[in-house]
């Protein structure tokens, strides 16, 4: 690369070594030391592509096409290997599978551990991916006053109302923002920040790196008994696609947050201004978009959010005040229209309907 990335990582307090990627021994040695050393490690192994073939080692003709069966064959000599096609040999296997067991018995400890511990129940119940039970319930309250006030309320502002009432019920809801809190106000009331000195809090401050963000959020997504979500503005989220898009593919759940969803937000003009973005996150497979229309959809959407365990989420929400539009009388967590994907929300008094108006968000 152009730049030195092993300096970057030196700089970013890493233990960073560098070795021979085809040494068997630098190999062994490195990874020993990073075992020993308590900093992160990352192990830069230098390599060549297409390593033993004659006449392709090095070059950028065994990138995109098959070796062929002459240079397979003078490579196969070069590396003297002689086991067929699509063979394991025997010693090899037997040394993975015995690595494999290495640690059944550190396993099996850990597991007594567990077990024995007061957490050991909500520890299985966040990594079986179960929410607490009556968590939805938690908002009926909320919605009541919605439906009650009929309240002018930016949806960026009615989804925080949202995290009030369930980051404290939900231990395993872990918050952030690429450096918009205020903006995206992700951030529930009374929710304490993690730091590199106190775990124990359910909120992130990522720092201006929407990319970064992402990515973060699925590796928590993919620890396990965790629930991410992280907020920046939602023409940002050509910033983070690549991470959002491997959510996707994965099947985890990470719910994106992604706020200023209209031209419709302020001083910050064209550069801010999503246009084509809420469309392209549309096409992405096994992505849910959500755009609610007000208070009440936007309470409804977290919940179908948070019940989808095998799929990654966006709220596309708003900064400015939208109307309560929902009439109901009475609202509880099994009367959830925008799980319906699409429901009629006022009914004509004619007898005879003569236009048929149809809304997403």
């Amino acid at each position: 690369t152009s730049d030195n990335t092993l300096l970057r990582f030196e700089a970013s307090g890493w233990h960073v070594q560098q070795i021979d990627g085809h040494s068997f021994s630098e190999i062994e040695d490195a990874l020993q030391k990073a075992q020993e050393n308590p900093l992160p490690s990352l192990i830069a192994c230098r390599t060549k592509i297409a390593f033993g073939a004659p006449s392709k080692e090095g070059t950028s003709k065994a990138h995109g096409a098959p070796l062929g069966a002459d240079e397979i064959a003078k490579t196969r000599e070069n590396l003297n290997w002689t086991s067929p096609p699509f063979e394991i040999p025997e010693n090899l296997l037997n040394a993975w599978r015995v690595n494999g067991r290495r640690s059944e018995d550190s396993l099996k400890a850990w597991e007594k551990r567990c077990s024995l511990s007061p957490l050991s129940q909500d520890f299985n119940r966040r990594i079986k991916k179960e929410l607490p039970e009556g968590w939805e319930e938690k908002l009926i309250p909320l919605v009541a006053q919605v439906l009650k006030d009929r309240p002018k309320l930016a949806t960026r502002q009615c989804s925080q109302k949202v995290l009030d009432h369930l980051v404290p019920f939900i231990p395993e809801l872990i918050g952030g923002s690429a450096d918009l809190t205020e903006s995206n106000n992700t951030m529930a009331q009374g929710a304490a920040i993690i730091s590199p000195l106190d775990f124990k809090g359910q909120y992130i401050h990522y720092g201006i790196r929407e990319h970064g963000m992402a990515s973060l959020m699925n590796g928590l997504a993919l620890h396990g008994g965790i629930i991410p979500f992280g907020g920046t503005f939602l023409v940002f989220s050509d910033y983070l696609r690549p991470s959002l898009r491997l959510s996707a593919l994965m099947g985890i759940q990470v719910i994106y947050v992604l706020t200023h969803d209209s031209i419709g937000l302020g001083e910050d003009g064209p550069t801010h201004q999503p246009i084509e973005h809420l469309a392209s996150l549309r096409l992405i497979p096994n992505l849910l978009v959500f755009r609610p229309a007000d208070g009440i959809e936007t309470a409804e959407c977290w919940i179908a959010a948070l019940k989808m365990s095998n799929a990654p989420s966006v709220l596309a929400l708003s900064r400015q005040g939208l109307p309560t539009l929902r009439e109901d009388t009475s609202w509880s967590p099994a009367h959830n229209l925008s799980e319906r994907g699409a429901y009629i929300l006022k009914e004509t008094a004619l007898k005879l309907r003569k236009v048929t108006l149809l809304a997403t968000g």
